[in-house]
């Protein structure tokens, strides 16, 4: 058949409807296989084949390509096809090799020249098919080949609008891919100033790239604020007729406007009174014409309408400056929680989230209260719901503790299973930080537990215990409060926890009524005691020998309970011994020793609750801000004393979680002293924090108490750093986003001040100018047992390798003395943990599957594997640890993103151990490839 002239290509369209004739899989096969004879043919034997012919038969790889079938040939007549001067053929060769040539093609270069060349013409058609080709393959080479052309198109004064977008956006690609690319200098204002460009396209598209070019050097563009307020008040006043061609649905440039709001939100609010005033001109503007009557019914006028009505709110919660504007804003969502679309109410509660932090419309938040406790008693959508939760959390002062608790607490009997955990936090939160009287605090929690118990995390029972332990005036009413809870017939297993430990303390306060006697107390916890866990069981023990110098009148009783439990009738090894050693405590032991082993448990330091850190956690990046500032929970289980049950069950339930506090840090006076022991050893601040270890433990000689292992604080954020017989330095580091900020306990272990104790930060390499580090210097002085903190504010600004080091220099006794200690600023810090499904995952998984993108380790399991300490190391580690998504249970899947001023790299995880061989398998991929390798070695370092 003679070959058709044209773009109709007859013979791509028979091909094509041929296979969609097949019957069968192996139709098509074999369809295909003979199309590919056939053309490997013609491309082989036929030298004398025209740009219509190769066109068409490249087209026929191309669809066969799409079809899911491997091409590997045509390859290089697609790339003749660039050097045609027809569109259709041009177009064609830049479809397949945008398609299906890689970036290590050996043909690369051939093609850089190919579109070098069409850079060079003044057929605009020519430069845009160029300029897609390379934002489409966007790798590195091209980056390189074209990071001086493509600038130069976008702000010649003789290049045409159609070719001004597409090298904006084409550019704007590049600098994603290669961010040093960009020149900088007289380019900068030149790129600025194409806000002002007479054409709306190019203004659009500029804008994207500007946005883009801020977020990595913000002073640099910072000429950029005064051009788009100027450019966004020509939209917002100019009226739908002005701008015919932009305008969408009776909307003048909707989206312009928002990616000029979205620029701005990047800076503080100008400075100039005049840009400022003119600002705060185009948002009154947007906010009245939201009140004005729809021009049209359609839904896509409301939608462009509204894309710029929260885009604008968005701006005026960031600069946070106009009270007026806020409480205009907040006015405006509250309208919208009434309105018929869930989309609007669900972003209407969300930004109303934000209001609530702001003091000047946290007010104006609140006179919305009943409507958003309605929309979470009554909305269709769970999501909704949250978000009502979320703001009604946010909204909460001492004004409307009590009100928002109860009604959070009635709903949460007939709440979602998905939000009840996040709930009960948020409930254990504001009841604690808004309490005036703590009777109403112990209510609150115990009706948790009643109501939610099996969502009720261990730091909401331990908080109750330390607030009641450490409250004379609650005590009473605690015991009397968790023994009426005890009485109903179904009761869940924290009721039981916190029944045991407040009644083991405090039962004695109630012992004097007939219905709460000794007697009656240990016979209801007991009732309780075969329905329990073996580490319930262990607390209730523990609780019984309390009951023994309480009560001796019940001494015989609980006698009984312990032989019974302290022989083979108990499987559980723990409870026998436990059971055993109480038996002959109560036996043995004088009533003069009894009182002094079982005496009342001591009041728990004041700390900042773990409550939050925990619901942050559960939902890292969109808790409201409504944090407690007050001290910190421990967990009641570091007692000898009473809790010796829960510390045998759960060693050292104390997590890094507990002490964290994202940059809000409530850190220490400038200056701790420490009192020292009677061997001269300092005391350890920060030993309740790290591990557990308590100060009875320092009694050894100064040698034994050398220790620096810096790898350990890969996976961990709190411990000490570095000591030897003269110093110790312990670290606390708190981390978030491209943030974080480290605090160092120096504390001098001698006798004798340390003089002229100096600090200095070593960065190798480049890594000065990727981690920012600011440190507030120390005293020159460290007084003999005394302990001073000195804070590090660290910045990410892109992504690094190694860490810095800091360098400590002091005189002792007229001997100077040098430490080297590497910091705990490795480039996981800065780890974003990433909630993902398994399809997501591993959609994501296979897209990162190129060389440059993955790093592997394969290495032997030392020492003996343990994957429950395997578990916890990668949990430390900074990513989401993603459980039941990977088909082997014993595998660990990971996802998080790396946070830096200029960039956000997305990272995943896959550790493979393998039991038999005591080997594990570590694969990292991510969109960098320095940064999978570093992270590969760092966590692989950690087995």
């Amino acid at each position: 058949m003679p070959a058709v002239r044209g773009d109709g290509m007859r013979g791509l369209s028979v091909f094509i409807s041929d296979i969609r004739n097949c019957k069968s899989k192996e139709s098509e096969i074999k369809r295909i296989n003979k199309e590919l004879a056939n053309i490997r043919s013609k491309f082989k034997g036929d030298r004398t084949l025209d740009g219509y012919q190769k066109k068409k038969y490249v087209c026929k790889l191309l669809f066969i390509f799409l079809l899911g079938h491997d091409i590997d040939f045509g390859h290089m007549e697609a790339v003749n096809l660039l050097s045609s001067n027809k569109y259709s053929e041009k177009q064609i060769g830049y479809l397949f090799i945008s398609v299906l040539v890689n970036t290590n093609s050996d043909l690369i270069k051939l093609i850089i020249q190919s579109i070098k060349n069409d850079l060079q013409s003044r057929n605009p058609i020519h430069l845009n098919l160029a300029m897609q080709c390379i934002a489409n393959i966007g790798s590195k080479e091209m980056a390189e080949a074209f990071g001086y052309d493509i600038p130069k198109l976008l702000v010649s004064g003789d290049t045409m609008d159609v070719v001004k977008q597409s090298a904006a956006l084409c550019l704007l690609r590049l600098f994603r891919t290669s961010q040093e690319m960009i020149p900088s200098g007289e380019w900068t204002s030149r790129i600025i100033h194409l806000l002002n460009d007479q054409h709306m396209g190019v203004v659009t598209a500029a804008t994207s790239l500007i946005d883009a070019l801020v977020k990595k050097n913000p002073e640099e563009y910072k000429g950029c604020i005064s051009l788009a307020v100027s450019r966004l008040s020509r939209i917002v006043t100019a009226s739908y007729t002005d701008l015919q061609d932009y305008t969408y649905y009776f909307v003048p440039a909707p989206w312009l406007s928002v990616k000029l709001l979205r620029l701005l939100q990047n800076y503080s609010p100008p400075d100039d009174p005049g840009v400022r005033g003119r600002l705060n001109e185009c948002l009154e503007t947007i906010l009245n014409k939201a009140q004005e009557a729809p021009k049209s019914k359609k839904v896509q006028h409301s939608n462009a309408k509204n894309a710029v009505l929260f885009e604008a709110i968005s701006l005026i919660i960031h600069n946070d400056s106009e009270p007026n504007l806020l409480v205009r804003a907040c006015n405006q969502l509250g309208q919208f929680l009434s309105n018929r679309e869930t989309n609007l109410r669900y972003l209407a509660l969300e930004s109303m989230c934000l209001l609530a932090t702001s003091e000047f419309s946290h007010e104006a938040v609140k006179k919305h209260q009943e409507v958003v406790i309605l929309s979470m008693k009554m909305e269709k959508d769970v999501s909704v719901r949250q978000q009502a939760v979320d703001l009604l959390y946010a909204m909460c002062d001492k004004t409307n503790a009590e009100e928002i608790v109860q009604e959070m607490l009635n709903y949460l009997e007939t709440a979602d299973y998905s939000i009840r955990e996040e709930m009960v936090l948020k409930v254990a939160i504001l009841a604690e930080k808004y309490a005036t009287d703590y009777t109403w605090y112990v209510d609150v929690i115990l009706n948790l537990i009643r109501i939610a118990g099996d969502y009720v995390s261990e730091e909401v029972w331990y908080r109750v215990i330390q607030i009641v332990i450490n409250r004379d005036d609650v005590q009473g009413y605690a015991a009397k409060t968790v023994f009426e809870a005890l009485q109903a017939p179904a009761c869940h297993e924290n009721m039981v926890k916190v029944g045991g430990y407040i009644l083991g303390e405090f039962g004695n306060l109630i012992a004097g009524d007939q219905r709460s006697s000794p007697l009656v107390q240990f016979q209801l916890l007991h009732s309780k005691y075969h329905l329990c866990s073996p580490m319930t069981r262990a607390l209730l023990l523990s609780t019984y020998v309390k009951f023994v110098n309480l009560f001796p009148e019940i001494k015989h009783n609980i006698q009984e309970v312990f032989k019974q439990h302290s022989n083979l009738r108990s499987a559980d090894a723990e409870l026998q011994q436990r059971a055993s050693e109480y038996l002959q405590l109560s036996v043995i032991a004088s009533t003069d020793v009894l009182a002094t082993v079982l005496e009342e448990m001591p009041a728990f330091p004041e700390r900042e609750s773990s409550i939050l850190a925990v619901l942050k956690k559960k939902k890292p990046g969109r808790v409201p801000e409504n944090e407690i500032r007050e001290g910190r929970s421990p967990n009641p289980a570091p007692s000898a004393n009473h809790t010796e049950a829960v510390s045998h069950s759960k060693p050292s339930t104390v997590s890094a979680n507990a002490s964290a506090d994202l940059l809000g840090l409530s850190t220490p006076p400038a200056s701790q002293t420490a009192a020292p022991s009677n061997t001269g050893m300092l005391v350890d601040v920060l030993g309740d924090m790290y591990g557990g270890q308590q100060q009875t433990q320092q009694n050894n000689s100064f040698a034994a108490a050398q220790s620096y292992n810096p790898k350990k604080f890969v996976c961990k954020n709190n411990g000490v750093l570095f000591e030897n017989d003269l110093v110790q330095i312990g670290v606390k580091s708190e981390f978030r986003q491209n943030l974080g900020r480290i605090a160092l306990f120096h504390g001098n272990k001698t006798p004798f001040p340390l003089q002229n104790y100096e600090t200095t930060i070593s960065s190798p390499g480049d890594l000065g100018s990727k981690l920012v580090i600011q440190v507030k210097p120390m005293d020159p002085v460290l007084e003999a047992g005394a302990q001073k903190l000195q804070v590090l504010n660290a910045e990410c600004v892109e992504d690094y390798i190694d860490s810095p080091s800091m360098n400590i220099s002091f005189i002792y006794n007229n001997v100077p003395q040098k430490i080297n200690v590497k910091l705990p600023l490795t480039i996981n810090k800065f780890f974003e943990p990433t909630e993902m499904n398994g399809e997501s995952f591993f959609a994501r998984w296979k897209n990162l599957g190129g060389e440059k993108q993955r790093a592997q380790k394969i290495f032997k399991a030392t020492p003996p594997m343990d994957l429950v300490a395997a578990r916890t190391k990668v949990m430390g580690f900074g990513m989401q640890l993603l459980d039941g998504i990977d088909p082997n249970p014993d595998n660990f899947v990971c996802a998080g993103i790396i946070h830096a001023r200029s960039s956000q790299i997305g990272c995943l995880l896959r550790l493979e151990p393998n039991k038999q061989a005591q080997m594990y398998r570590l694969t990292v991929r991510s969109s960098k490839e320095t940064v999978s390798q570093e992270i590969c070695e760092l966590l692989a370092d950690q087995f």
